[in-house]
């Protein structure tokens, strides 16, 4: 199994328990990362923790502090976190079952794979997982994870579960704050109808590996560039505005030119969308 647990502990539904593993569902290890540089003498900078009275201290030594008052704080050291024990610290437990459609999705968050330790308590985890999956519902319960209880969501994923760490209310902001100042335009009908049509024609399934992110893929154009000497200029024209008065002609002309994505991948045979859009990503050229 790849890599290491992020937590370990056990699931409970009534009075039946599993000791379970949770492992991060998604990575960016794959993106542009980047260093901070003197540019004077092109060493990489490292963060030292310093105090302002006696200079540089190591890590290891510090402790965290909360604080009540200006240059005043509460300290904590690592066995007071541990003295914090709910039961959601050692225990994801089941409180309820709620549709997936009964949670707004602004409320999802980060993505858990949940997988049963080896042992006895694989049966009681295959039960569970069974009959969430028979019932067809979403399991919520709560867990504390990196220094936070969270509110999760487990759903039936292969012969796993996936958990989903789930916002809470105070941490989503209320649409009416910024939708409730757009202004009341009747659209036209025969606009709207146009619109549709284009939205018919670009109708496709849903396949995440074809996207492609044309930004770290220049990102890597201009390391190349600057790596041979370049300038490194990777520049993209920006869109224009659409303009109101023209917007039926647009429409008509955006119509007559939008193409399904299974067209176009018809019309070259034996190529597919994702290499193609990788090559003309990574085909920045140095000023």
């Amino acid at each position: 199994m790849p890599g290491r647990p992020l937590w370990q502990g056990h699931l409970k539904l009534s009075l039946v328990t599993c000791p379970v593993a949770l492992y991060t569902a998604t990575t960016a290890s794959a993106h542009v990362s980047f260093h901070l540089i003197n540019p004077d003498t092109h060493n990489r900078i490292r963060m030292v923790p310093t105090d302002p009275d006696v200079g540089p201290v190591e890590r290891a030594d510090l402790i965290k502090g909360y604080e009540v008052s200006k240059d005043e704080y509460v300290l904590f050291t690592e066995a007071d976190f541990d003295k914090v024990r709910l039961d959601s610290t050692r225990t994801i437990g089941i409180d309820r079952f709620v549709d997936v459609a009964d949670i707004d999705r602004l409320y999802w968050d980060a993505p858990f794979y949940v997988v049963p330790e080896k042992g006895v308590g694989v049966e009681a985890f295959v039960v569970i997982r069974d009959a969430m999956k028979s019932a067809g519902k979403v399991a919520i319960g709560s867990l504390v994870l990196r220094g936070r209880e969270r509110q999760l969501a487990l759903e039936v994923r292969d012969k796993g579960l996936i958990a989903w760490s789930l916002r809470s209310h105070d941490e989503v902001r209320a649409a009416d704050d910024y939708f409730d100042d757009i202004p009341a335009v009747k659209a036209d009908k025969d606009m709207v109808e146009i619109a549709g049509r284009i939205i018919a024609q670009k109708e496709a399934p849903f396949d995440p590996s074809e996207f492609v992110d044309r930004y770290d893929d220049a990102l890597r154009a201009m390391i190349k560039s600057k790596q041979k000497g370049g300038k490194g200029l990777v520049a993209a024209p920006e869109p224009d505005d659409t303009n109101v008065i023209d917007l039926m002609a647009a429409l008509r002309n955006s119509l007559k030119g939008t193409a399904s994505p299974a067209a176009k991948k018809k019309s070259v045979p034996g190529k597919t969308a994702k290499p193609a859009a990788r090559k003309k990503a990574s085909t920045g050229k140095a000023a």
